[in-house]
Protein backbone atom coordinates (compact mmCIF):
# COMPACT_ATOMS: atom_id res chain seq x y z
CA UNK A 1 0.00 0.00 0.00
CA UNK A 2 1.51 3.90 -1.11
CA UNK A 3 2.55 5.58 1.96
CA UNK A 4 0.12 8.76 2.93
CA UNK A 5 1.99 11.47 2.84
CA UNK A 6 -0.49 14.09 3.57
CA UNK A 7 -0.22 12.70 7.12
CA UNK A 8 2.63 15.09 8.14
CA UNK A 9 2.18 18.54 7.79
CA UNK A 10 5.62 18.64 5.74
CA UNK A 11 4.95 15.68 3.56
CA UNK A 12 7.75 14.19 5.17
CA UNK A 13 7.39 10.08 6.67
CA UNK A 14 10.27 8.89 8.59
CA UNK A 15 12.09 5.62 6.89
CA UNK A 16 13.84 2.94 8.86
CA UNK A 17 16.70 1.54 6.57
CA UNK A 18 17.49 -1.81 7.49
CA UNK A 19 20.08 -4.75 6.04
CA UNK A 20 18.12 -7.27 4.65
CA UNK A 21 20.30 -10.20 5.27
CA UNK A 22 21.70 -9.03 8.89
CA UNK A 23 18.85 -7.62 9.92
CA UNK A 24 20.59 -4.63 11.40
CA UNK A 25 18.98 -1.11 11.72
CA UNK A 26 21.45 1.20 10.11
CA UNK A 27 19.95 4.39 9.95
CA UNK A 28 16.42 6.43 10.08
CA UNK A 29 15.66 9.42 7.10
CA UNK A 30 13.15 11.02 5.46
CA UNK A 31 10.95 10.86 2.20
CA UNK A 32 8.76 12.76 0.13
CA UNK A 33 6.58 11.51 -2.23
CA UNK A 34 9.43 12.78 -4.64
CA UNK A 35 12.35 10.69 -2.69
CA UNK A 36 9.73 7.68 -2.56
CA UNK A 37 9.06 7.65 -6.22
CA UNK A 38 12.80 7.98 -7.14
CA UNK A 39 13.64 5.25 -4.69
CA UNK A 40 11.47 2.76 -6.47
CA UNK A 41 12.28 3.69 -9.87
CA UNK A 42 16.47 3.72 -8.94
CA UNK A 43 16.42 0.66 -6.54
CA UNK A 44 18.76 3.68 -4.59
CA UNK A 45 17.42 4.69 -1.18
CA UNK A 46 16.73 8.07 -1.99
CA UNK A 47 16.10 11.02 1.21
CA UNK A 48 14.96 14.28 1.59
CA UNK A 49 17.26 16.19 3.66
CA UNK A 50 15.99 18.34 6.07
CA UNK A 51 19.57 20.59 6.42
CA UNK A 52 19.93 20.50 2.75
CA UNK A 53 15.99 21.18 2.06
CA UNK A 54 16.34 19.21 -1.08
CA UNK A 55 16.55 15.64 -2.24
CA UNK A 56 19.67 13.58 -1.81
CA UNK A 57 20.66 10.16 -3.22
CA UNK A 58 22.10 7.98 0.03
CA UNK A 59 25.86 7.33 -1.29
CA UNK A 60 26.02 9.98 -3.91
CA UNK A 61 29.33 11.15 -2.79
CA UNK A 62 30.99 9.01 -0.77
CA UNK A 63 29.43 6.06 -2.97
CA UNK A 64 28.17 3.91 0.01
CA UNK A 65 24.75 3.28 -1.49
CA UNK A 66 21.74 1.52 -0.02
CA UNK A 67 20.21 -0.66 -2.94
CA UNK A 68 16.85 -0.90 -2.07
CA UNK A 69 15.59 -4.64 -1.53
CA UNK A 70 12.05 -3.51 -0.35
CA UNK A 71 10.28 -0.89 1.02
CA UNK A 72 7.25 -1.08 2.42
CA UNK A 73 4.93 0.88 4.93
CA UNK A 74 3.56 0.27 8.63
CA UNK A 75 0.22 -0.38 9.69
CA UNK A 76 -0.58 3.69 9.81
CA UNK A 77 1.00 4.12 6.21
CA UNK A 78 2.97 6.97 7.64
CA UNK A 79 5.99 5.38 8.45
CA UNK A 80 8.81 3.36 5.42
CA UNK A 81 10.79 0.34 6.46
CA UNK A 82 13.43 -0.01 3.59
CA UNK A 83 15.34 -3.27 3.55
CA UNK A 84 18.61 -2.79 1.88
CA UNK A 85 22.11 -4.21 0.89
CA UNK A 86 24.43 -0.98 1.98
CA UNK A 87 27.65 -1.02 -0.16
CA UNK A 88 29.85 0.10 2.74
CA UNK A 89 29.43 2.46 5.93
CA UNK A 90 26.24 4.12 6.36
CA UNK A 91 27.32 6.38 8.41
CA UNK A 92 29.00 9.66 7.66
CA UNK A 93 31.28 8.83 10.29
CA UNK A 94 32.33 5.54 8.69
CA UNK A 95 30.52 3.45 11.16
CA UNK A 96 28.51 0.71 9.53
CA UNK A 97 25.21 2.27 11.36
CA UNK A 98 24.36 5.62 12.70
CA UNK A 99 24.60 3.76 15.96
CA UNK A 100 27.85 2.44 15.99
CA UNK A 101 26.66 -1.19 15.92
CA UNK A 102 28.57 -3.38 13.76
CA UNK A 103 26.40 -4.68 10.69
CA UNK A 104 27.36 -8.41 10.29
CA UNK A 105 25.36 -11.56 10.90
CA UNK A 106 24.11 -12.63 13.75
CA UNK A 107 23.02 -16.51 14.56
CA UNK A 108 21.95 -16.37 18.24
CA UNK A 109 23.42 -18.83 20.33
CA UNK A 110 25.89 -20.26 17.61
CA UNK A 111 27.53 -16.68 17.73
CA UNK A 112 27.36 -16.92 21.24
CA UNK A 113 29.44 -19.90 21.05
CA UNK A 114 31.81 -18.42 18.70
CA UNK A 115 32.45 -15.80 20.89
CA UNK A 116 33.28 -18.69 23.69
CA UNK A 117 35.25 -20.46 21.67
CA UNK A 118 37.69 -17.48 21.19
CA UNK A 119 37.77 -16.61 24.49
CA UNK A 120 38.75 -19.78 25.50
CA UNK A 121 41.46 -19.98 22.85
CA UNK A 122 42.65 -16.23 24.02
CA UNK A 123 42.09 -16.78 27.49
CA UNK A 124 42.70 -20.92 28.29
CA UNK A 125 41.18 -21.83 31.18
CA UNK A 126 42.27 -25.37 33.27
CA UNK A 127 39.02 -27.15 33.27
CA UNK A 128 37.66 -26.53 29.51
CA UNK A 129 37.58 -28.74 27.16
CA UNK A 130 37.97 -25.90 24.52
CA UNK A 131 40.71 -24.80 25.62
CA UNK A 132 42.22 -28.38 26.49
CA UNK A 133 41.24 -29.20 22.44
CA UNK A 134 42.95 -25.72 21.92
CA UNK A 135 46.28 -27.21 23.62
CA UNK A 136 46.38 -30.52 21.19
CA UNK A 137 46.32 -28.69 18.04
CA UNK A 138 44.71 -28.72 14.67
CA UNK A 139 45.48 -32.40 14.31
CA UNK A 140 42.91 -33.09 17.45
CA UNK A 141 40.32 -31.02 16.43
CA UNK A 142 40.01 -31.93 13.04
CA UNK A 143 40.20 -36.15 14.47
CA UNK A 144 37.51 -35.22 16.25
CA UNK A 145 35.53 -33.50 13.85
CA UNK A 146 35.71 -36.76 11.62
CA UNK A 147 34.88 -38.89 14.60
CA UNK A 148 31.92 -37.02 15.11
CA UNK A 149 30.43 -37.12 11.88
CA UNK A 150 31.18 -40.91 11.61
CA UNK A 151 28.93 -41.00 14.89
CA UNK A 152 26.37 -39.02 13.29
CA UNK A 153 26.11 -40.89 10.47
CA UNK A 154 25.73 -44.18 12.37
CA UNK A 155 22.68 -43.06 14.65
CA UNK A 156 21.26 -41.44 11.50
CA UNK A 157 20.47 -45.14 10.27
CA UNK A 158 18.79 -45.69 13.60
CA UNK A 159 15.61 -44.74 14.94
CA UNK A 160 16.68 -42.99 17.82
CA UNK A 161 16.23 -38.83 17.27
CA UNK A 162 17.89 -37.61 20.37
CA UNK A 163 20.83 -39.30 19.92
CA UNK A 164 20.98 -38.70 16.49
CA UNK A 165 20.45 -34.89 17.63
CA UNK A 166 23.12 -35.24 20.06
CA UNK A 167 25.48 -36.12 17.89
CA UNK A 168 24.58 -33.58 15.62
CA UNK A 169 25.36 -31.14 18.29
CA UNK A 170 28.72 -32.95 18.88
CA UNK A 171 29.44 -32.50 15.40
CA UNK A 172 28.84 -28.58 15.08
CA UNK A 173 30.57 -27.96 18.08
CA UNK A 174 34.09 -29.63 17.19
CA UNK A 175 33.18 -28.17 13.85
CA UNK A 176 33.10 -24.20 15.00
CA UNK A 177 36.18 -25.09 16.93
CA UNK A 178 38.10 -26.67 13.64
CA UNK A 179 36.54 -23.41 11.58
CA UNK A 180 38.01 -21.19 13.98
CA UNK A 181 41.66 -22.80 14.35
CA UNK A 182 41.87 -22.23 10.95
CA UNK A 183 41.20 -18.89 11.26
CA UNK A 184 37.72 -18.79 10.01
CA UNK A 185 33.68 -18.22 11.27
CA UNK A 186 30.39 -19.44 10.43
CA UNK A 187 29.73 -16.45 8.46
CA UNK A 188 32.83 -16.93 6.28
CA UNK A 189 30.68 -20.15 5.15
CA UNK A 190 27.47 -18.85 4.99
CA UNK A 191 29.01 -16.40 2.72
CA UNK A 192 29.90 -19.72 0.22
CA UNK A 193 26.67 -20.95 0.31
CA UNK A 194 24.63 -17.55 -0.49
CA UNK A 195 27.38 -17.40 -3.66
CA UNK A 196 26.23 -21.00 -4.18
CA UNK A 197 22.63 -20.41 -4.07
CA UNK A 198 22.44 -17.58 -6.81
Amino acid sequence: MKPNFSKSKNGLLPVIVQDATTKTVLMLGYMNETAYNTTLETGKVTFFSRSRNGIWVKGEKSGNFLHLISLETDCDNDTLLAQVHPEGPVCHKGTDSCWGESNKMDFGFLSELEQCIRERKEEPRENSYISHLWSKGINKMAQKVGEEAVEMVIEAKDSDAALFLNESADLLFHYLILLQAKGFQLQDVVEILKKRSR
